[in-house]
């Protein structure tokens, strides 16, 4: 089973959620009620979404977090590696990895990079602004593509 951990997945639920209030400056706080992940995982998630350019961080009394940019600007592949870095399903996808046992016998080695960008370009075709549309349009939009 190929899975996105739980941060990425929050880190997801946490972006939709700023998309949802664009012009809003969230706190971590505001954003933990409105999506029920624990406030100490939202403000971690957050400065790391903020660090990778997705959330602009404001200090001060009216400070917070906004969107950097458009909700079609940004994808769910720059989201999950905001926070998993770059998508690898396989460690020999990665080029500083060395760890496999089969490495020089394996047959299919050569095959997951194609196979790993295919992945990686179907989570880069889905943005923010897609996600804020009912799921009922999104499997529509799926079903005629």
């Amino acid at each position: 089973m190929i899975r996105l951990t739980n941060l990425a997945d929050y880190a997801v639920v946490v972006m939709t959620a700023a998309a949802r209030e664009p012009a809003a400056r969230l706190s971590a706080a505001r954003v933990a009620e409105v999506t029920a992940i624990p406030v100490p995982t939202v403000a971690k998630l957050m400065g790391t979404l903020a660090r990778a350019g997705l959330l602009v961080a404001s200090r001060g009394v009216a400070g917070g977090f906004t969107l950097a940019a458009d909700p079609a600007a940004i994808s769910i592949a720059a989201i999950v590696e905001a926070v998993d870095g770059p998508i690898a399903l396989t460690a020999c996808v990665s080029a500083d990895s060395h760890d496999c046992v089969i490495e020089g016998r394996c047959g299919v080695r050569g095959h997951w990079g194609p196979i790993n960008t295919a992945v990686r370009a179907a989570l880069a075709a889905v943005t923010l602004a897609d996600l804020l549309q009912p799921a009922t349009k999104a499997a529509e939009r799926e079903s005629v593509a």
